[in-house]
């Protein structure tokens, strides 16, 4: 089947010239002989015919158009558009031809005019060889891969090339809008083929990838070729550089959604204002991927707020009608797997791949709508699958029919050359695949595998690998210092007028900076975020109730009880300080995560905390967690310093609201990847958190943060604890004098246990906090344990079931520094649910647990 290229969108010329008149007494006469209120009668009546007509195609005409290249994809017929006037024809010309634009539904009538406009009007030219060098340069790397690796995945882009002219018109018609960078987002297939020819890197690079010439260098870690980032430098037709960023990754398809929406805001926020402009955000999708993975719809639903806007991105679906091994009719209840992004009222473009014009045009027009209404967009390109699911894969066994006519179907270079009437076109692809041949013989020679990516300067000061004692520094404070933060942070203006609560909120915080109270977490945190923001270091959190706070203790934002006009402390603490930016986020994890790791990754300098309204929240972010957060340093070599605020403690209230899976980060630890602390006391929250932003060691940082403690005197702290030099990973217990037994916990269970020991009146029991679980601090431990010369016992005492918390991470390592000394545990018992629902339930089993941290024996 040859595929008939149209000009877009196919245009039926008005015979009867309308003048417009700028008065009723115009006396002007057109070329018909009447005149002007005559022909301006007339134009009213035709404009109103013509509104009438073109109505239901602006509407419906999509589901008629001619999207699929191979024709099995069959349009959908609405009553609405079966009359057959020449009106009729010329709007069915443009809405259902090649090109199916949904619309409709958007409520602002502007945008609905604007494309109302773009689809009608004259339509740019397309720069014809141009896109035939470029389809002729992606389908031959794509059959030199496959020639030259026969029997490797590669995920080609084959049956979509014209993915490739749509990037790059896209990428031309941004330069001409200032855009100096295109932030991308895709999964593996065809990114091969985007490194090469958007990213520009050189094939010879990508053929040393199947080469594997270096094996070594990666043991245990790298990924694999279709899952890394690139960048590049692109040059536009008209000679302007855009850096290309390609973001790394996994087979988790929409992961990388909210981790390149995130990217993009942190590298508009250096920029400033306008840094929307400059900063574009491309994702490709697959079809079913689109339509199934809900991590893109909730990328989607923030694409609007403050928080996460990055003035719209461009999405392209590269539809091949098929996931995998599954027909388009199995993946998606609605008729395009594109529809999901109605909710956002976005515009949809629904586009046929072998109508290369018409790919071009519509990218053009994409882009040119974002950057009208700094809206997301959607482009549907519609093409087929050349190969199975991956190279290896054999796709007649589930799709016999559609692959017997992909078999007899012609590339499309050459269905476009034929199109175009290029006669240069055979000579063009034999020097292109010399080219080609020349650079997989390069390859072949090389002696290490090349890095695709280069790292942007502001990583320059940034360490990852093992860590190292000297990158530690001072996180405390002087008491004068901490003074002055806080008469800013609980100052607010005169008229302001503050609710009565946070009014004494305010002035029990001013005590806590006095040192005339102890220093609670909400306060600690405040004044570490303070600190840090006056000090130059950018703040940014985000998280579900995170401006008060889930348990109602930062109260970061404060509302005016009148007119709920707000004012943020913390943006007030000094001229010229950096930002600071606490939101309130979606019902999201997995996607407001990946977009703060996202953050976090292009704003290496700045605190970025992602908090979760309950630890167990965390759940639902999983793929996050292990694919990009654990494991990004190993897979790719990217570094994020992100930190993790998990509200973690058992206090009754059930499965869901208790453990935050600890056990989880532990099994994900390796290699000094990431930070697992819980903080015993605000002070120690406090330095934790200044640690993370001071020093150079560029880590992710879980921290299980308190529920019940957040105000509780015993994890409350003196000023002057805030004014020490670092945060300690192990809290030694100084008040025990000669102990017998060395009972060690992390975080609420030891306040708990000192309670249970002063009604004891236990004197021969040290209670020893372990602040840090990860990396595990063995050195200072096995000091503190050696402290205790007579102590024969060693007890872990969690609050978690057997099969859960830090049992099975603590043992093996207590074991290996206790001497001689037996080591115990004290746990719940194994359960499949992390808590009971019972309120009275958990006080039973809590004081079981008390009772044996001081009586069980080996």
């Amino acid at each position: 089947m040859t595929a008939v290229s149209i000009t877009f969108p196919v245009r039926i010329p008005r015979e009867i010239a309308v003048i417009r008149y700028a008065s009723s007494e115009a006396t002007m006469v057109a070329s018909t002989g009447s005149t002007v209120a005559e022909s301006a009668a007339s134009s009213h009546l035709d404009n109103a015919e013509r509104e009438r007509v073109f109505g239901p195609f602006r509407r419906w005409g999509y589901l008629e158009a001619d999207l699929d290249p191979l024709g099995f994809f069959r349009p959908k017929l609405h009553p609405e558009l079966q009359s057959g006037s020449e009106l009729a024809e010329e709007a069915r010309g443009i809405y259902c031809g090649t090109v199916g634009a949904e619309f409709m539904y958007i409520a602002d009538p502007e945008r609905r005019r604007w494309i109302q406009e773009h689809m009608e009007g004259p339509q740019p030219a397309v720069d014809q060889a141009h896109v035939l060098e470029q389809l002729i340069r992606a389908k031959l790397f794509e059959q030199v891969l496959q020639q030259r690796y026969l029997g490797n995945k590669r995920f080609s882009l084959e049956g979509a090339i014209a993915l490739i002219p749509l990037v790059d018109e896209i990428l031309e018609a941004a330069a001409e809008r200032g855009a100096v960078e295109l932030v991308m987002g895709m999964s593996h297939r065809g990114r091969l083929n985007v490194i090469v020819q958007v990213a520009r890197r050189a094939p010879e690079e990508v053929f040393a990838g199947f080469e594997d010439v270096d094996p070594r260098s990666v043991l245990g870690s790298g990924d694999v070729k279709y899952h890394m980032g690139a960048t590049g430098e692109y040059i536009t037709r008209s000679g302007k550089k855009i850096h290309i960023h390609l973001a790394s990754n996994p087979s988790h398809l929409e992961a990388v959604d909210p981790v390149t929406v995130g990217r993009s805001r942190a590298k508009q926020d250096r920029a400033g204002v306008g840094g929307w402009q400059e900063y574009l955000p491309l994702l490709v999708h697959g079809d079913g991927a689109f339509a199934g993975q809900g991590i893109l719809a909730e990328t989607l639903n923030y694409a609007d707020l403050p928080g996460y806007t990055v003035g719209g991105t461009v999405h392209v679906v590269v539809n091949n009608l098929i996931g995998f091994t599954t027909p388009y009719s199995e993946l998606h209840s609605s008729h395009f797997a594109a529809q999901i992004a109605r909710r956002q009222a976005v515009p949809i473009f629904h586009v046929n791949g072998e109508d290369v014009d018409a790919v071009v045009r519509v990218g053009r027009m994409a882009l040119e709508y974002r950057y009208a209404f700094a809206s997301d967009v959607v482009v549907d390109l519609v093409g087929y699958r050349r190969h199975g699911h991956s190279e290896v894969d054999d796709p007649t066994v589930t799709q016999p029919l559609i692959y017997k006519a992909i078999q007899e179907h012609a590339p499309l270079w050459e269905i476009y050359a034929e199109d175009i009437g290029a006669e240069d076109a055979e000579s063009k692809a034999q020097a292109i695949r010399a080219e080609l041949e020349e650079a997989q013989q390069q390859a072949k020679s090389a002696r290490k595998k090349p890095s695709l990516r280069e790292l942007p300067g502001y990583w320059s000061g940034y360490k990852g690998g093992r860590y190292k004692p000297q990158y530690e520094v001072e996180t405390g404070l002087g008491t004068e210092q901490l003074r002055e933060l806080s008469q800013r942070l609980t100052a607010y203006p005169k008229d302001f007028h503050i609710h009565p609560k946070i009014k004494k909120l305010m002035e029990q915080r001013a005590e806590m900076g006095a040192g005339k109270r102890p220093v609670d977490y909400g306060m600690a945190e405040a004044l570490a975020f303070g600190s840090l923001v006056k000090a130059g270091v950018p703040v940014r959190l985000s998280g579900q109730d995170s401006k008060r706070g889930t348990f109602n203790q930062r109260h970061s934002v404060l509302l005016d009880i009148e007119n709920e006009q707000e004012y943020m402390p913390l943006a007030n603490i000094a001229e010229g300080q950096a930002r600071c930016q606490i939101y309130n986020s979606t019902l999201s994890e997995a996607g407001v995560l990946g977009f703060e790791y996202g953050y976090s990754r292009d704003y290496p300098e700045a605190l970025v905390l992602w908090e979760a309204q309950f630890g167990d929240f965390v759940n639902v972010a999983q793929a996050v967690i292990d694919q990009f957060i654990s494991a990004g340093e190993d897979k790719w070599g990217l570094l994020s310093g992100v930190v993790l605020l998990l509200p973690h403690g058992y206090e009754g209230q059930g499965p869901e609201h208790s453990s935050a899976r600890i056990e989880r980060f532990l099994q994900l630890a390796a290699r000094d990847n990431m930070q697992i602390c819980q903080p015993s006391n605000a002070a120690q929250y406090f330095h934790l958190l200044r640690r993370q932003a001071l020093r150079v060691w560029r880590k992710p940082l879980v921290v299980f943060t308190p529920k019940s403690m957040l105000r509780h005197p015993d994890a409350a702290s003196p000023l002057e604890d805030l004014t020490h030099q670092h945060f300690l990973t192990v809290l030694p217990d100084t008040g025990a004098a000669d102990a017998r037994r060395i009972v060690l916990c992390t975080g609420k269970i030891g306040h708990e246990l000192r309670v249970e020991r002063e009604k004891r009146k236990d004197q021969s029991t040290a209670i020893v906090f372990l602040e840090q679980l990860y990396p595990f601090p063995e050195a200072e431990l096995a000091a503190e344990l050696d402290r205790h010369l007579h102590a024969r016992d060693i007890v872990w005492v969690q609050e978690e079931p057997a099969n859960m918390g830090a049992l099975f991470y603590m043992l093996p390592r207590l074991k290996r520094i206790a001497g001689k000394r037996h080591v115990l545990s004290v746990k719940r018992s194994a359960s499949a649910s992390p808590a009971t629902g019972s309120a009275k339930a958990h006080e039973v089993e809590q004081k079981t647990l008390l009772t044996l941290a001081f009586t069980t024996k080996h």
